[in-house]
């Protein structure tokens, strides 16, 4: 079976990615499945190496060369003024839905269908409304690419710039096309910023997650923002770097987005929720915490 997104792309659902340049979000999807599949023994866990998929290789040599302090802070400048329209939650879940092929080489679910079986998990789990919520929409920022963005400006492991980069990050040899690494001063483990000086401090590579946190966060708790912000930045929840750059408060709210990890890449399933019966719960759930409408 092979289905056709906005992207112009047919996928042949018997391969995790097609070959050729990463195209849509739902590539970087299937890979990452493939990656955290539960089933999957402890040390086939974040294998990022010669064995990957020459499409994730090629994605992550693009994102490595252009994710540079000035690209960032670019973004964070166009991107933090909320200037591209107002919408609601929904629509913008039906606009992402139809953005990607709605085609899964291993369950066949839709993006919508994965928002709600993360969100059931967390719910079945018995943790809060809100953080129910988050699974719901911790995506959402994917609508990057509606206003054209790059793959590599909207998904991928995140890091920070401004600083030396950690070898724990994946790919990490990619660095050398970046222009910063001819920046003596941003070079050093701390670069730009203070030694625990907190992350709000902190540029990461933009994408997906940096963007649907500028949106939601006056309606959500901090934990919440903690999840949607850096729910990408493996190199610090999943192998502990930059600690250096953290501070207490920082720690504290960690343990909320190694929480919520599990639930985003374990809730697949062949499975598909019955969304008739669940969307009612949903519905009122977002209106719980958002307005009709709301600027991005």
């Amino acid at each position: 079976m092979a289905g056709s997104g906005i992207f112009g792309q047919t996928r042949d659902m018997s391969h995790a990615i097609s070959p050729g340049p990463l195209q849509s979000v739902e590539q970087w999807d299937d890979f990452v499945k493939s990656r955290y599949r539960p089933d999957r023994k402890k040390e086939e866990f974040r294998v990022f190496d010669a064995s990957s998929p020459q499409v994730v290789k090629d994605f992550y040599r693009e994102n490595h060369a252009k994710q540079t302090l000035d690209f960032v802070l670019a973004k964070e400048a166009g991107y933090q003024s909320l200037k591209k329209g107002r919408m609601g939650i929904w629509e913008a879940l039906e606009k992402l839905e139809a953005l990607v092929d709605d085609s899964d080489p291993d369950t066949d679910l839709t993006q919508m269908e994965h928002n709600y079986q993360t969100a059931e998990a967390i719910r079945k789990a018995g943790h809060p409304r809100w953080m129910i919520l988050t699974g719901f929409i911790h995506d959402m920022g994917k609508v990057l690419c509606l206003y054209g963005e790059p793959q590599w400006a909207v998904v991928g492991d995140t890091f920070p710039v401004g600083c030396a980069w950690s070898d724990s990050i994946v790919f990490h040899n990619y660095f050398e096309a970046n222009p910063d690494r001819a920046r003596p001063e941003l070079q050093t483990p701390l670069g730009i910023y203070q030694q625990n000086g907190g992350l709000n401090q902190v540029h990461l590579s933009f994408g997906h997650d940096e963007y649907l946190y500028y949106v939601t966060r006056p309606y959500l708790p901090e934990p919440a923002q903690y999840i949607i912000r850096y729910h990408s930045f493996y190199p610090a929840h999943r192998e502990g770097a930059y600690d250096y750059l953290m501070n207490c408060h920082d720690r504290e709210m960690f343990e909320w987005v190694r929480k919520f990890n599990p639930f985003d890449l374990y809730s697949k399933s062949d499975t598909k929720p019955d969304v008739n019966a669940i969307r009612p719960f949903y519905e009122e759930l977002v209106s719980e915490f958002f307005p009709k409408q709301i600027d991005w």
